[in-house]
């Protein structure tokens, strides 16, 4: 998967590909998808929602330039996978998910290979985690029609968030950096994830 998916497509930040070794894939997945885990392609993981195929993970990850120091928010638990690629890179991760299934299913998998570094919760993710802030780093794992706003509250000085934002249909990677009080956004790839439901995403079908 690393030799032939991701360091051909220019991820070169050798904490992501050590990251990415590391972290079983397949046990973040339904048993009968194991033969599929390492595929160059996102997996259904039920409630409506996917794992992200493993290249826009390394991708996400790389854009956040993580050190090694950092404390990093997720929006959009899922599978816990791209949670557990970033615990294998920065200090600890805090994951939030609206579906209480999803985050049920990711904390067993936290515990069974031993990743002790992450703590998530059950809520409204557009909302941020604003008890832990500021982040170093935060990361949105679902499509949004524009970056929410306690997100860029909570991102610390200096900063980066990694957020697709767009359509329901289509997105565009957005990283957005904070220095100095000031906001730089660039657009790196173009995506198609699942709905950021709640306040300040997509508001409807959200309980």
């Amino acid at each position: 998967m690393v030799n032939e998916q991701l360091v051909p497509r220019g991820i070169t930040d050798p904490k992501v590909l050590t990251a990415m070794n590391l972290v079983p894939r397949h046990l973040f997945v339904e048993n009968a998808l194991w033969g599929q885990a390492y595929g160059d392609h996102p997996l259904p993981i039920g409630e409506g929602q996917t794992i992200s195929q493993p290249y826009i993970v390394a991708l996400m990850t790389q854009a956040l330039q993580l050190k090694g120091h950092e404390h990093v928010l997720e929006i959009g638990t899922g599978s816990g996978y791209q949670a557990a690629v970033l615990s294998r890179i920065c200090e600890k991760v805090f994951t939030v998910e609206r579906v209480d299934s999803l985050i049920v299913k990711a904390r067993k998998t936290f515990d069974k290979l031993h990743y002790i570094n992450i703590l998530g919760k059950l809520d409204d993710g557009t909302l941020g985690w604003p008890e832990n802030a500021p982040y170093d780093a935060i990361i949105v794992t679902a499509g949004g029609p524009r970056v929410p706003e306690p997100l860029l509250k909570q991102l610390a000085d200096p900063g980066i968030l990694v957020i697709p934002v767009g359509s329901r249909s289509f997105q565009e990677l957005e990283v957005v950096s904070k220095k100095d009080g000031a906001l730089k956004s660039k657009i790196i790839e173009s995506v198609r994830f699942v709905d950021l439901i709640g306040t300040h995403g997509w508001q409807n079908d959200f309980s």
